[in-house]
C-alpha cells in the first residue's frame, strides 16, 4: 500500500510538473480567488462578522454590506489577478483585455448590443420575480442618494467581474484553447448566476459566449463590461420607475 501510494504521488507531481505553467495558474488562481470571492468578500461574510456586532440597528448597514461585497471583491477579482499577470506569469496586463483594443469594431458592437439590452430588461423588470430581485440593495428603491453610490459601486464591481472572466481567464487560456477559452470562460460565469431568475441563468449561458466573442475579437473586455452595466443598471432603473 505504502509502494502504491508513494508511486501515485511521484506520478502526480509528474503530472503537476508537465502542465503548461499558464493554464495551471489561471485555472488554480481562479479556483481560489472564486473561492475567497464566496467565503471571505462577500454579503454573507459581511453580516456575520460585521452587520450584527458593529451595524446592528444602523440605517445605512445594508449599504455599508454591498460596500464591502462590490468593493472587496474588485481586490479579489481584479487587483490580485493582476498582480499573477505581472509578477508571477511576467507578462503584460495589457494582454489580458486591459486595454481599448479594436475601438471602433467595441463601440459599434456596444451600440448593437445595448439597445435590445435596454428593451429586453424594460420587458423583464415588469415581472414580479425581477421586480423583487432588483435592485439588490432594496433602500435603493426608495433614496435617490443611496441609488446612485449603489450604481457607482457595483460599477466598479462590474468592471471587476468581467475582468476576471473575459480578461484574466479568457485570454489567460487563449493561448492553449484558441477560441474554445470562450466556451471555458463560460462555464464559472452561468453557474455563479445560479439562485437568479431563471431567465436570467438560462440567458447567461448566450450572454458569456458573446461577451466573451466580443473580448476575443476587439482584444478588450471594456465593451462587454459596459454592456453588461449597462444591463445591471437599466434593470434596477426600470425596476424603481415602475415602484413609482
Amino acid at each position: 500500500m505504502d509502494n502504491f501510494l508513494k508511486n501515485e504521488y511521484k506520478s502526480f507531481i509528474k503530472l503537476l510538473v508537465g502542465t503548461n505553467k499558464k493554464v495551471f495558474v489561471i485555472f488554480v488562481s481562479v479556483a481560489i480567488l472564486q473561492t475567497i470571492s464566496w467565503y471571505l468578500t462577500s454579503r454573507n461574510f459581511f453580516r456575520e462578522n460585521f452587520y450584527y456586532n458593529y451595524f446592528n440597528g444602523n440605517t445605512s448597514a445594508d449599504l455599508y454590506e454591498f460596500l464591502y461585497w462590490f468593493l472587496s471583491d474588485t481586490f479579489t477579482l481584479l487587483i490580485i489577478p493582476l498582480l499573477i499577470i505581472k509578477f508571477v506569469l511576467n507578462e503584460k496586463i495589457s494582454s489580458y483585455g486591459l486595454k481599448t483594443g479594436d475601438f471602433k469594431t467595441g463601440i459599434k458592437f456596444l451600440i448593437i448590443f445595448s439597445v435590445p439590452v435596454v428593451v429586453i430588461t424594460f420587458i423583464l423588470s415588469g415581472l414580479p420575480e425581477f421586480g423583487q430581485a432588483y435592485p439588490f440593495l432594496k433602500a435603493a428603491k426608495y433614496d435617490l442618494k443611496t441609488f446612485i453610490l449603489f450604481e457607482i459601486s457595483a460599477l466598479v464591481y462590474m468592471f471587476a467581474w468581467e475582468f476576471i472572466w473575459r480578461g484574466f481567464m479568457l485570454f489567460g487560456l487563449e493561448e492553449k484553447f484558441g477560441i474554445n477559452a470562450i466556451l471555458i470562460q463560460m462555464l464559472p460565469f452561468v453557474i455563479l448566476h445560479n439562485g437568479k431568475p431563471f431567465i436570467e441563468t438560462i440567458s447567461a449561458i448566450l450572454g458569456a459566449m458573446i461577451l466573451g466573442y466580443i473580448a476575443f475579437r476587439t482584444r478588450s473586455f471594456y465593451y462587454g463590461a459596459a454592456i453588461h452595466f449597462i444591463m445591471f443598471f437599466s434593470m434596477d432603473l426600470f425596476v424603481v420607475l415602475k415602484n413609482y
